[in-house]
């Protein structure tokens, strides 16, 4: 077994990293990899404290507003700037692929894959008093994470969160459901619409929450036919609005005008470009890295799935819209030519130049325009970015 750092990687995970054409010594940087944070919006007259709080100097990031890097032992999550959310743990990486999205005042933002809720939370900041997100994640305990999130940052006023699959999600953003011109226009107000959302959850809608964890056998992930919403923010556009207007799937012959402004699909994926994923393993155990990362079928499975989940995202973004495709994988199996085969399936793709990276400290990926972070260059976790316009075709 080669020891690179202090971070020892079993033979077959080499193996891995050769049969993908990856050098190891990229994670040799998993001692000098700093943590990232993000300071939310309005809390910049504080930074001082914090850092007084932290003991250490908080360098910003130079290439991304908002940002700032400390040494990878500091701890934040006892810290009260974080308990009092001022400020959030979010890579840099995952920082440029929002963004890449370039998200406007007004924009209505789909983030399909929204657990852990990191990037959720930056889309949420961005937008500010304006435009919508909806969030999706088909495994309810990782969403309910990001419930949390927005509740502890105050940054979920704007926003859904639904518990589906990101492969036949078909909702549209609000602004459909509330264009009188939508064939899903809201006609009358009823008497079972929505008010203001709650944590506290009625006696009848518990029960039929247990049953149906029964009915799941205990199952982590959650799948049902039809999007399960678990929070949803004042200005969200759902209060007022009944199960039925809100559950109605979007008109195809309505998306290439009224779909999402900006679409987020930060895919699933086997996770072996973020270092401190790969060290996680070394406390779970290797035999677990062999499960979730270097099992062939697993591998292809993930590849399927990446795929789906950009193919639909794409088909729910407006004409002239964004799509920004990232996983934190280094594998080209995973990123470029999933890439390739979208393209090729989809007429109306193109892919964009990211103009706003000229000054990142990333490299260009196999197909020119698209992006690849990597511990050595960049400092960062592992991220594969490309960016996606719709066509009128």
């Amino acid at each position: 077994m080669e020891k690179i750092s202090k971070l020892p990687l079993p033979e077959a995970f080499l193996d891995f990293l050769k049969e993908n054409g990856l050098d190891p010594s990229v994670y040799s940087a998993a001692d000098s990899t700093p943590r990232y944070i993000r300071l939310k919006t309005g809390n910049e007259a504080d930074l001082e404290e914090i850092e007084a709080e932290l003991k250490c100097k908080l360098e910003k990031v130079v290439w991304l507003s908002g940002f700032y890097s400390l040494p990878p032992d500091i701890k934040i999550a006892t810290s009260m700037a974080y308990k009092q959310g001022k400020i959030y743990g979010i890579d840099a990486a995952s920082g440029a692929a929002v963004s890449v999205l370039n998200i406007s005042a007004g924009d209505h933002v789909l983030d399909l894959c929204a657990a852990p809720g990191a990037k959720l939370c930056m889309i949420l900041d961005i937008i500010g008093d304006s435009g919508s997100v909806t969030g999706v994640d088909v495994a309810r305990h990782r969403l309910a994470a990001c419930r949390t999130l927005l509740q502890k940052y105050a940054l979920g006023d704007r926003c859904r969160l639904f518990v589906a699959d990101g492969t036949t999600f078909s909702l549209a953003p609000l602004r459909l459901l509330l264009d009188p011109g939508s064939c899903n226009s809201v006609l009358q107000e009823k008497d079972d619409t929505f008010r203001e959302w709650t944590s506290r959850i009625p006696w009848k809608e518990r029960k039929r929450a247990m049953k149906a964890r029964e009915n799941a056998a205990s199952k982590a992930i959650v799948r049902s036919e039809h999007p399960e919403l678990i929070f949803y923010g004042r200005h969200s556009g759902i209060v007022g609005l009944t199960k039925e207007e809100i559950y109605q799937s979007v008109c195809n012959s309505e998306v290439s005008s009224s779909g999402y402004d900006k679409v987020l699909v930060d895919a699933e994926c086997t996770h072996d470009g973020s270092i401190k994923h790969i060290q996680k393993f070394e406390n779970w155990g290797w035999t677990t890295l062999q499960r979730r990362v270097l099992d062939p079928e697993r591998t292809d499975s993930v590849t399927n799935l990446q795929l789906k989940l950009l193919t639909n995202g794409f088909r729910l973004l407006k004409v002239g819209g964004l799509l920004v495709y990232s996983t934190c994988s280094l594998t080209a199996a995973q990123n470029e030519d999933v890439v390739e085969q979208f393209l090729k399936d989809n007429a109306s793709a193109e892919l964009q130049e990211i103009d706003v990276a000229k000054n990142w400290p990333c490299k260009s990926g196999r197909i020119p325009k698209t992006l690849r972070f990597d511990p050595l260059t960049s400092k960062t976790s592992g991220l594969f970015v490309a960016k996606f316009t719709k066509l009128a075709i």
